[in-house]
Parts: structure tokens; sequence; C-alpha cells
């Protein structure tokens, strides 16, 4: 299917020249300045212009054309389109393919380095060296909020391009390749949401032939029909291009049209009851049959936070990955325990995230005016990710998208007066630790800024002190051994709201962090060898950061590699301790939160107790507790036990209540399974989440222990 929409034609410039112009300026081009160059084009910039309504881009959407609809020819194509930026940034006009692959039309800018627009086309994909691989003509770099024409040709031999009808460059780029099997986007390359398109494009064309020096002139003057309807296989302007497929929105865009099809991607409605999804990944090829299996309405581990306690409704919100009845889908799901009336609200289905991987759970916040803010994650950067926020403070009924793009294990946190604070992981051939901030009502993002990435890459743990100090406690990938072998602690902290960044010690960083070993390493586990599983970062009252982890032998399930310890490592304002707490598990993912409740009282809830799918992830779920600041544990009381299937995945609320204290689910560790969702007061007692509810409101059931009473919460 061919895009065909017709543009009215401008009054401008028809060029005469001849084809052999092109081997001419392609001679002379080396020895004309780019002043004399740039020159020549500003002054062809006010021959024509589009119009003053283009298709809008705002860095957070984005375009794409499914693969069967267009096919563009390696040997022979061309690419046109006009173009104004409202920012200098690097930013994707026309990509096919993921970084690197087809071909880009884009501004590319390196702070205190090169600035240019690009044409690149990967020639050769088989070559190892990028250089080899795929080759760029380049143009001068153009200013922001003037509508500049570019142009693209590539012949299977030579690359060039044009801006406003003047050939800028050209690069020798010998075809070794039968054919581009890549999806088409328009303002984005899937690879770099940071690079989305920021102004507005009109009169994009490509055609399945290279465009004559003659042709280039006519499109630049806006022509249509006659030669320039000869293999013209795509056509949008701002009035079609909703014929593509908008993939990528926020509710507050320039037009009631854009918010609709925002809207689309929320679902808004309400569910009969409480359903996590179960999920599994990595079969073993032995007894334990998964790595990661069982309950996973609150998975994954680096998700946080699941639940928030807002006093000023004195309710609990809390977010959860939902499914349906045939576990197919996972439901981004929203509710609130209410502790006036002791009853849970029937869940509103924020969004259908279109998958069955629970690496793409919620995670939710709440602001200083009452708003809800639910940040949807996505595995890898094969799907959108969403920040959505509520219509209407402190009610969970109705939801509109704020911010799109990717990001993966999503720790936002809200500095009030300021914003969020955003800490997330970029899967970049690999992870890395990024951070983004926003302004103080979270309408308007910063650009995505690296951390830390070294070796191959983290998973962090984050967390707030006085709403003052973000800590980070994160591990490390060591090289070529594959991403399930983590090792090492890493210490980072800022009080400016990620501005600058210091060791506990109060060192400054330089940001990035490169090199594993760096003066933020806390722990050297690397050389033992051991696993390091960080479960949970805290404070105490003087600000002094407290990591709780996991230690292992190895990150493959069984006995093999027990026991896996519990410890905790604590500042204590000169040094470094690390304590095994006493606790063992039978799984590196068996996973449990830490509650700081005074200086000496700590509290640890989590699944320490084998469960019935033993060495799979989770177990009974158990109360720990310290009265001397950490330095002795016991066990105070089984919360489950005797279940059918492993608890797993405790996570601490926000700001926890006491009659809401801890949340999590529960699943079948080694085939699928429903899976039910629970919480716990600080004293241990458990309640489970009505799955089946016939009225807006419901009772959670007290879930006793063996040999116990069961009771109603609140009685």
């Amino acid at each position: 299917m061919a895009y065909s929409f017709m543009w009215a034609v401008h009054a401008g410039i028809f060029s005469q020249a001849t084809e052999g112009f092109v081997e001419k300026i392609e001679r002379i081009l080396p020895l004309v300045t780019m002043a004399v160059l740039w020159s020549w084009i500003s002054v062809r910039s006010a021959v024509a212009d589009p119009s003053d309504e283009g298709i809008f881009f705002d860095g957070r959407t984005y375009y794409a054309v499914p693969q069967e609809e267009i096919t563009i020819t390696p040997s022979g194509f061309s690419v046109a389109c006009w173009v104004k930026t409202t920012s200098t940034n690097s930013q994707i006009f026309l990509n096919m393919g993921d970084a690197g692959s087809g071909f880009t039309l884009y501004r590319y800018n390196v702070p205190n380095g090169e600035q240019s627009v690009r044409m690149l086309v990967e020639h050769n994909p088989a070559a190892a060296a990028a250089a080899d691989r795929y080759t760029s003509a380049k143009a001068p770099p153009t200013p922001t909020n003037v509508w500049f024409h570019y142009a693209g040709t590539y012949d299977g031999a030579t690359i060039r391009l044009y801006t406003n009808g003047v050939l800028c460059s050209s690069a020798a780029a010998p075809l070794k390749r039968s054919a581009f099997a890549y999806k088409l986007q328009i303002g984005a390359v899937p690879d770099f949401p940071d690079r989305m398109m920021r102004g507005e494009m009109d009169d994009i064309r490509i055609w399945n032939r290279v465009l004559s020096v003659s042709d280039v002139a006519d499109v630049y003057a806006q022509a249509t029909g006659g030669s320039l309807s000869t293999s013209l296989i795509a056509h949008w302007t701002a009035e079609h291009i909703g014929d593509a497929c908008l993939v990528s929105v926020v509710a507050d865009g320039p037009d009631a049209q854009r918010r609709d099809q925002a809207q689309l991607l929320l679902m808004n409605t309400k569910m009969d009851g409480f359903r996590g999804i179960w999920y599994f990944n990595q079969p073993s090829g032995d007894e334990y049959v998964y790595k990661y299996s069982g309950g996973m309405g609150t998975y994954c581990a680096k998700h946080i936070p699941f639940a928030w306690y807002a006093p000023e409704t004195n309710r609990t919100f809390f977010c959860y990955g939902g499914t349906d009845a045939n576990n197919s889908t996972l439901y981004h799901m929203v509710s609130y325990f209410d502790h006036t009336t002791g009853r849970v609200a029937k869940p509103t289905c924020l969004l259908d995230k279109r998958t069955g991987d629970a690496h793409d759970n919620p995670v939710i916040n709440l602001d200083d005016r009452g708003y809800i803010w639910i940040f949807s994650s996505s595995h890898g950067t094969g799907r959108p990710s969403y920040i959505s926020r509520s219509v209407r403070p402190y009610d969970i009924d109705a939801f509109e998208l704020v911010w799109s793009g990717n990001f993966s294990y999503p720790q936002p946190m809200y500095y009030p007066g300021k914003g969020f604070l955003f800490i997330h992981t970029w899967y970049v051939a690999g992870r890395g630790n990024y951070m983004m901030t926003s302004n103080p009502d979270g309408t308007v993002w910063t650009p995505r800024r690296e951390l830390a990435y070294f070796e191959d890459g983290h998973y962090q743990i984050s967390g707030v002190w006085n709403g003052t100090k973000t800590g980070i406690a994160f591990n490390m990938h060591p090289k070529g051994k594959g991403l399930n072998y983590r090792t090492n602690i890493y210490y980072m902290e800022s009080d400016d709201f990620g501005e600058t960044w210091r060791t506990v010690e109060g060192t400054p960083l330089n940001i990035p962090l490169k090199s594993k070993n760096n003066p933020a390493r806390v722990f050297e586990y690397e050389s033992w060898p051991r696993n390091v599983y960080i479960k949970d970062t805290r404070f105490d009252s003087q600000g002094r950061p407290i990591i709780l982890f996991v230690l292992s032998k190895g990150f493959e399930s069984g006995p093999a590699n027990g026991p896996r310890e519990w410890r905790i490592a604590q500042w204590t304002g000169t040094v470094w301790t690390n304590r095994f707490i006493g606790i063992v598990s039978d799984n590196n993912y068996d996973t449990g939160s830490l509650y700081i409740e005074s200086d000496t009282r700590w509290t640890i809830i989590g699944p320490t107790r084998r469960g019935p799918q033993a060495y799979n992830p989770g177990g009974e779920i158990a109360l720990w507790r310290t009265d001397d600041g950490g330095e002795t544990w016991r066990h105070v009381r089984e919360m489950t036990n005797r279940s059918p299937m492993n608890h797993t995945y405790v996570r601490r609320p926000i700001n926890a209540h006491p009659d809401f204290y801890g949340f999590w689910a529960d699943g079948h560790g080694r085939q699928e399974s429903e899976s039910r969702l629970y919480f716990c007061d600080n004293n241990g007692t458990v309640y489970r989440l009505p799955q089946v509810m016939t009225g807006d409101f419901a009772e959670p059931e007290r879930v006793p222990v063996p040999g116990g009473t069961v009771l109603k919460i609140g009685k």
C-alpha cells in the first residue's frame, strides 16, 4: 500500500541544472568552505516554505509505518522532507530499522564535537566494524525555528545529501545487501528515545528510485505530480500523517485529535476483582523448570514503589500487574485500601500493555497536589513505556497519558516543589543506570542522563531520605559472563536533585561512572567469587545508608549454590559494615523489604521460609526484627504456612501505614497457575485481596496461619 497524498504547489525556484552538475559539484565541494556553502543554502531557505502548520513532534511522540506497507529498494531510493526544529539536540527525521541499520536522515549534535545533518545508509550489514557497515553524507547544522528542506539519495554506490535543493556532500557506500527488512519510523529511532524529533515536519516523501538534481530542485519548490510521481511510494502531509501508525503519544498534545488517539491506549475500566499475572522466564532444563517463575503481580524486584500511603485521605494507593481470565496479557491495575472503612476499591485497569512479560509492570507515585502517577515500564527497547497521571487528585477512576518513550526497572521519586527524580534502566547492549528529572507538575522532562554503565551494566535499588537525599545501591555484570551473573556493591548519593553525585564519604563522582574500580564501590565480591542480589536501600535517622542484599555462590537455581545469605551493609559514619543476619533462602530472587522504624528497631518481611516449590523464587513469608540496630535478629512469626504456592516479592509502601505494611503475590513456581495478591499489617497479619467482587468495595479476607482463626479485617 502506497501513501500518496497531494500537497499544494507553491512558487519557488526551479533549477535547470544538468546531471553533470552533480559530478562537478562533488569535485569542487572539498574546495568550497562550509561558510560559503551555508550562505548559499540560507539564501534559498526563504524561497520556499511548506506551511506554518506542519506535523508536530514534542520529543515524546513519533509515527511508525508497518513493514508490510512500505518496501524500499536498497540499490536505489530517495527520501525528502521539510523540517523545523525547536532544539539543537540530536534528533531523528526519518529512520528505517534500529540505530545504524537501514537508513537514517537525522540531526547529529555532539556537545563540544560534531554538529551536522546526516543521511546514513547501512550498505554492508555483515561488516564487523561500524565504519564499514554504514556510511553517511553530511551537511551543516541548521538553526532552530526555521524551515529547511532535506533530500537524501542512494544509488547503490553513493549517498548524496541536499539542503534546500543544494547538494551538500556525497559519500561512497558500495552496496553489499539485497533488501531492507525493517520498519519505518517518522521522528524517532527505537534504540534512542532521547533523540526523538522536536519541532515540525511536513511534505515527507519516499521514492524507490534515485532523484536527479532537477528532481530535488522540484521537490524543494514543492512541486507534485509529473515525474515526481514516478516510483513515489509514500507521501505524508500534516493532514494525512494519521494514516501512519501513531505509536507513542501524550494526552496534552497540540490538538484534540492527538488527545483522542492518546486516550485509545488507556482503558480506564473497572475490573471485577484482583488477579495477578503469572510469569516465567528462562527455562532451566532441570527439576526446577524455570529461573524466574510464579505469581509476579509485583514483579520485578527492581520496580519500586508499588504502594503509597496518603494521610490526606487515609488510603494506601497501590498498583500491580494484573491479567485476564486466561493469563494472556498484562494489565496495569490501580486500586486503594481505605483504612477508615477497612475495604478495598474495585481496581481500575489503566491500560493493556499487550504483553505477557511481567517485567513491564507499573509502579506508583503521588505528587504534592495528590495526583496519582503510574510509570508503565518495558522489558528492553522493543515496547513503549508510559507515564500517566490521574485526572483528579486522589482518584483512581481515570488517567491521562503525560509522557511516552522507553525505560525499564522504574524507580521514580517525587520531591515536593521540584518534581520527579526518576532512576531507571535503559537497555543499550546491556543495562545502563540512568536518570531523568521533571518540572514540579511532571509535564516537562529533561533528556535522559547516564549515571553508570561499566562492564555489562547494572541492577540498582534507590531510596530517598528526608525528602532531600537520593541514594542508589547497585551491582554489576562482569564483562562477558552474561546478565544473570551479578557481583560487587556500589553506592552513590545526591542531595541536589541529581545535579551532582558523590560517595557516602562525600567524594565527588565523575558521572557517568565507567570503570568497575571507581570510588563508589562499597564491597568487592567478584574475586571470591560471589553473586550479589540487592533487595532494598534505606536510611537511618541521620541519613546513613543501609543496604539489604542476598549473597550467593551462583545464579543457577538449586541447592548447589546455597546457602543464600541475607546480609546488611551499613554506613556507620566512618566505615561500611557488612553482617550476615542469620537468615538464609533457597533462591536468589527471594525478595523482601527492610523497614527502619527507629535507629534501634528494624524489620524485614520476606519469603525466608521454604515454600512448596523449593528452590524456585519465593516461599513462606516471615517477619524478622532487630531491636539493636541490626546487630542481632530474631524470628517473630510465620506469616504464611502450608501454602499451596510460593509467596514472593514483598514490597514496602512509601509512608507505610501500620495496617498496610507489605504487598506481594503468590503463584506456583513450576507450572502455570493463578496468582493472588496479599498485604499485611506491621504485626505480620496477612490479608488476601478478593479475586471476585460484586460491588464497588469489598473487605479483604484475613489469611490464617494453620491452627488460627479466620477473621475479617477490622474485626
